[in-house]
């Protein structure tokens, strides 16, 4: 590509600030610059600017200057504090539109959105649901929640650091599903290394378990997940697959097996034991989708979560 299809394929694209410059941060500028857009970026501690002005970006010198430099502004920042303190230093925000990709709680995006109505500003909260190295790959999903406007009008751009999914106008939901899908992830993470462990007893290697894990997670598991989905939100789960009465009686075999091994067994124990409550509450005949009423009983109560 010539010096002049460059400069041309740059002209089109969004103009675009990015406020942080950690290790997200950075790789989010990073993958702008390698779109074509023309990136400002500012950052709290100038020292990690400079590697992005000599890849081409023009780095600001005040959060003042990074907000006038685009109508679109993306904040990677420590926390909401921080996001806070940049938004008071930057002066006139009205017409601008902030994506904000900081981590948080949903009540905190709700309220830096009301901030951002307060200033004239379109607000997106988002989550990034992958780590540095993922930022730019297509595969990768990005969720945003907040102003639709915001969304549409970027959604090129965003479209740039991964695959953009909008989940609606509430501005805490992307941090809600965030913290769902976390939750999820560690759950199969840590579901993933006791039946490692179980299997290394055997002189099993994790790379051979692990090509088994991933199928049947695949086939299966995503299989009775979208069974699952329906019967929750209906509140009727027929037993027709598999009763928890059965399931309870076969994390036994889980448990014994991992006993003989020497593996800790805190987590199937912790299922049993769930899986209990359950069928106590009546569900023994019923889908292991039914182990949510147990799960959703203290928010029912009117009890913290």
């Amino acid at each position: 590509m010539s010096s002049t299809e460059r400069t041309k394929k740059t002209s089109e694209k969004t103009p675009v600030t990015v406020i942080g410059l950690g290790n997200m941060g950075s790789a989010l500028a990073a993958t702008l610059l390698e779109q074509g857009h023309p990136t400002t970026v500012w950052n709290r501690s100038a020292a990690k600017a400079k590697p992005f002005a000599d890849r081409g970006a023009v780095v600001a010198a005040t959060p003042g200057e990074a907000v006038a430099a685009s109508s679109l502004i993306i904040a990677c920042v420590l926390d909401y504090d921080a996001l806070y303190a940049v938004m008071d230093a930057a002066g006139p925000l009205a017409g601008k539109a902030l994506v904000n990709l900081t981590s948080g709680a949903p009540e905190q995006a709700d309220e830096a959105a009301a901030r951002a109505r307060a200033l004239g500003l379109g607000y997106l909260d988002g989550a990034i649901m992958t780590t540095p190295p993922g930022v730019g790959n297509p595969e990768m999903m990005f969720l945003y929640s907040g102003s639709a406007d915001v969304f549409e009008a970027h959604r090129p751009a965003l479209a740039a650091l991964g695959d953009p999914l909008y989940l609606g106008a509430e501005p805490g939901r992307a941090s809600l599903y965030d913290v769902a899908l976390l939750g999820l992830m560690w759950a199969a993470f840590t579901g993933w290394l006791h039946g490692t462990a179980v299997v290394a007893g055997d002189a099993t290697k994790a790379a051979d378990f692990t090509a088994v894990a991933i199928r049947w997670l695949t086939n299966a598991v995503a299989g009775f997940l979208g069974t699952y989905a329906p019967q929750v939100d209906a509140g009727r789960y027929p037993g027709d697959d598999a009763t928890v009465d059965v399931q309870i009686a076969a994390i036994d075999h889980l448990i014994h097996a991992a006993a003989d091994r020497g593996v800790d067994n805190a987590l199937p124990e912790l299922l049993k034991a769930t899986m209990e409550r359950a069928s106590a509450a009546g569900h023994g005949s019923d889908s292991y989708a039914s182990v949510i009423e147990v799960l959703r009983k203290a928010s029912r109560n009117g009890a913290a979560v």
